[in-house]
């Protein structure tokens, strides 16, 4: 999601990779033929930011510029607009996730709301948070979803059912966190355990969904840092994205361990192209994809592009 510096999804697990099989051929061969860049929009200030892709291939991404919401096919290299900004009272837009009955929920960043829509973008419920709530990035659990607010930095909760989403509600507030966070964003889940980006201190933590009991990651590797505009978690790897200095952002793959108390950096892809400012990423297949917001030269210059990770899968 937007990186601010201070003071600076199991969802979409790839089943052949988490179980440790290797695509086929035949696999690599239709990857290989799917676009290396996929061009969101040409709208001058648009500035793309969220990203999902569904095991059918759908791709949606965000604007946090003006709200709009582009949708497409991970077969096809341009996406077309889904959600017009604006609409709806949404003029940002960040996170973006699909549940498992297929409703789209984005968040609406510094609209302080979480938007809930149907497949064919029709609004179903809004959810407003605090005044001055900055919805960043959220995850999803059999009953709930857990969104991140990077201008309170403390996560909200609502209960997510097929019949609906329910009220947002603070669930674990600044104070409660230690070291107290400066700018949380990415957010990802087991389903037991959060692991939420802090990237005022470069830390990633654990926080038990049971007793909420906040925990740091304990980094071995890449000299002790790992935390994460957009997190991508399949098993006991986590991917991030990440603000490596110098306008130079990488995805750091890491392996926890069992318990979520420390976690081994294993890799860092090549960094993204200069003032492309990757922000979140989701997998296809064998490939990771990442978003190149172009927030290091805000507004940046149409088109505004997706592309494949370079270096990492």
């Amino acid at each position: 999601m937007i990186r601010r510096r201070t003071a600076t999804t199991v969802l979409l697990a790839a089943p052949l990779i988490a179980a440790g099989v290797q695509p086929t051929a035949q696999a690599h061969h239709q990857y290989h033929q799917r676009p290396e860049t996929y061009v969101v929009s040409t709208t001058p200030g648009d500035t793309p930011e969220g990203i999902e892709v569904t095991r059918d291939g759908t791709i949606y991404v965000t604007s946090v510029g003006t709200g709009a919401v582009y949708r497409g096919t991970v077969r096809a290299p341009r996406l077309k607009p889904f959600l017009p900004a604006g609409s709806d009272g949404r003029t940002t837009a960040t996170g973006i996730h699909v549940d498992r009955w297929g409703r789209v929920l984005v968040a609406g960043a510094s609209t302080s709301k979480l938007y809930m829509y149907d497949a064919r973008g029709h609004l179903l419920a809004i959810r407003p948070a605090a005044e001055g709530s900055f919805l960043n990035d959220f995850t999803f659990t059999e009953d709930a979803v857990y969104v991140t607010d990077s201008a309170h930095n403390q996560i909200w909760r609502a209960a997510l059912t097929k019949d609906g989403l329910g009220r947002l509600r603070p669930w674990l507030t600044r104070d409660k966190i230690q070291p107290t966070p400066y700018f949380l964003n990415g957010i990802v889940t087991d389903g037991h355990r959060l692991l939420v980006g802090e990237q005022g201190q470069d830390v990633t933590y654990s926080i038990n969904l049971r007793t909420k009991a906040v925990t740091t990651l304990e980094i071995s590797g890449a000299n002790g840092i790992l935390s994460g505009d957009g997190y991508l978690l399949e098993g006991h790897r986590l991917y991030a994205v990440y603000n490596a200095g110098g306008g130079k952002y990488v995805t750091r793959l890491a392996l926890l361990n069992r318990d979520w108390t420390k976690a081994q950096v294993l890799a860092d892809s090549m960094p993204g192209a200069t003032n492309a400012t990757p922000t979140t990423i989701a997998r296809d297949g064998h490939r990771l994809l990442w978003v190149n917001s172009q927030l290091d030269a805000k507004p940046g210059t149409p088109p505004y592009t997706v592309t494949v990770v370079p270096g990492l899968n």
